[in-house]
């Protein structure tokens, strides 16, 4: 994810906030479209101008309305919709929401039940991974509105002077870039408590971070199969990786880059978003600006390929990207209705694509194009998965617990008994 996560004490306002809010909305609501105006959220700049101009002039066509679209940051944007959603005066009628936050809303009663036009919004050619955290007892609140996925990037040149070639296997996959550790160089560059990536493993062992145990969300930290991924995570970054173990929110693309002093990269392979490739390859001052410096792709020296499953094919990797849904509270659902029509055309599902952002709709996944960089991003996605979707779910990145488990782990600690202790930290905020 290009973001960076809001604090505990906002993950809990929210839940605590919205939990008065009415799933099917309780504000005086508009029933025609006709001439409604409304307001779009979007968070961060990742949306296109292009995109909400398209949405803003077929929004007056279908409507008579106008769409005013107003973009929030990242970093305050749950104290805002906290504030903002419950009160039907104030609330976006429409918003984006970050996929790992959409459950604390959805399970406040913040978002209207979609549940009535999930087919005709896509149905079941969307996201898999981003509809269940937008759902709530089988019923659809917040649907995907684009993905992105990670895969690796790794040096060619390295690879193939140690006579490397790309792993069909996750085994295969850790005793490769194991081999290609050196002091001055990881052979998988991650840091010690980038859970992000990290969790990859627990996925492809078939473990995960909690479950749902009758009407308790519970830690499954200390799940056979999570500790068997957690222990050969902790394997992978003790043999490849020279990252600092307290890690976790880095830029893998500069280590794999050369260096700028040395002429060496410090990274034979790292994982990262697609988006990253615009960073990777040879550095060069940037012509407008001669104190940076821009990254153009050189296929002889950097290639790509996904992360591979534990008997091969694609390990399940986590997605980035958003959720959109309709505010509860909106006294214009009609005019909010007829917008996530035009979200979820076609037209607009492949715009997504053709801006580098993968579409909700996976009909439409060729938008993104047929290199290499497309290619690994639908598979990867394909395979996705995301967090828990579980109430208490922002609060516990917002306390910081994974990344504190993760630093533990990497540094060698007892994973049975990191697992044990932390599944009882999770515990306490996931519901």
């Amino acid at each position: 994810m290009k973001r960076k996560y809001a604090a505990a004490a906002f993950a809990t306002a929210a839940a605590l906030v919205l939990a008065g809010c009415s799933s099917t909305g309780d504000a005086a609501q508009n029933e025609s479209a006709d001439g409604q105006d409304i307001t779009l959220w979007l968070m961060g700049g990742d949306t296109p101008d292009t995109l909400r101009t398209y949405l803003q002039d077929e929004y007056e066509q279908a409507t008579g309305g106008t769409l005013t679209i107003e973009e929030q940051g990242w970093g305050d944007a749950v104290a805002k919709l906290t504030t903002a959603l419950p009160d039907a005066a104030n609330t976006p009628d429409v918003t984006e929401i970050g996929n790992t936050w959409a459950p604390t809303f959805t399970n406040a009663g913040a978002f209207t039940d979609l549940s009535d036009m999930y087919d005709e919004l896509g149905g079941d050619k969307l996201l898999p991974s981003f509809v269940e955290v937008g759902d709530v007892d089988g019923a659809h609140y917040a649907l995907p509105y684009y993905f992105g996925s990670r895969y690796n990037f790794y040096r060619k040149d390295i690879w193939e002077a140690a006579g490397k070639t790309v792993p069909t296997t996750l085994a295969e996959f850790d005793e490769t870039v194991k081999s290609l550790r050196t002091d001055a160089q990881s052979g998988f560059y991650i840091g010690g408590s980038d859970w992000r990536n990290g969790i990859s493993w627990i996925f492809a062992n078939g473990g995960d971070l909690a479950k749902k145990d009758g009407d308790k969300w519970v830690g499954t930290l200390s799940d056979p199969k999570t500790i068997a991924g957690l222990e050969e995570f902790q394997s992978l970054f003790e043999g490849a990786s020279n990252a600092p173990v307290t890690e976790f929110d880095s830029t893998p693309w500069v280590n794999i880059n050369d260096n700028e002093a040395t002429g060496k990269p410090e990274a034979a392979t790292i994982i990262a978003p697609g988006w990253a490739h615009w960073s990777i390859g040879d550095l060069a001052p940037d012509p407008k600006d001669a104190t940076k410096t821009v990254a153009t792709w050189n296929d002889d020296k950097f290639g790509t390929f996904v992360l591979p499953g534990v008997d091969g094919g694609v390990a399940p990797v986590f997605a980035g990207g958003s959720n959109i849904a309709i505010s509860a509270a909106s006294k214009n659902q009609a005019g909010a209705k007829e917008l996530m029509k035009i979200i979820f055309s076609p037209e607009y599902q492949q715009m997504l694509g053709e801006n580098g952002l993968g579409p909700a709709n996976l009909d439409y996944a060729s938008s993104l194009g047929d290199d290499q960089f497309a290619k690994a991003l639908i598979e990867s996605a394909a395979g996705s998965k995301l967090t828990p979707a579980a109430p208490g779910w922002a609060a516990v990145e917002g306390a910081g617990i994974l990344e504190e488990f993760f630093g533990k782990v990497s540094a060698g600690g007892d994973v049975a008994d990191l697992a044990k202790e932390y599944d009882a930290k999770l515990d306490e905020l996931l519901n």
